[in-house]
């Protein structure tokens, strides 16, 4: 697993449909650069006295596979996920297990102790604590 710490904020740009093209925030000069689809795993974050903790279901996902990065205001969680193939000559009857790369954005609800974060993988639940600035 890797660990960055990044001293500055974290932003993400969302439009509600095609209508948001045509805005004021489309121009000539704006260029889209398309993403390979990212599908997001299931976090929990929550806040006790000392730190916040969140904890991201990756099951099946390897700890070299998985980056964690630490913004001033989120942590986000991204890597990728790729299971065996089936044998050959097998028909699959379903198929809900998602694969290929993922990413979480979590926005923190206050300021933490970047030097003091811990990251830790337990039966397929990646944990990381973070603890508040001051406490």
């Amino acid at each position: 697993m890797r660990y960055r710490h990044l001293r500055h904020r974290y932003t993400i740009v969302v439009g509600s449909g095609a209508g948001w093209l045509a805005g004021a925030v489309w121009s000539a000069a704006t260029w889209r650069v398309p993403a390979p689809p990212r599908w997001q795993p299931d976090a929990d974050l929550y806040e006790t006295a000392e730190a916040i903790e969140v904890v991201v279901d990756l099951a099946g996902v390897a700890d070299d596979d998985v980056e964690v990065e630490l913004f001033e205001d989120a942590l986000v969680v991204e890597g990728r996920r790729e299971l065996p193939a089936c044998r050959e000559g097998a028909v699959y009857h379903a198929a809900g297990i998602r694969q290929g790369p993922f990413r979480v954005a979590l926005p923190l609800p206050g300021p933490v102790n970047a030097e003091g974060v811990e990251a830790r993988f337990e039966r397929g639940l990646l944990r990381v604590t973070l603890p508040k600035r001051g406490a």
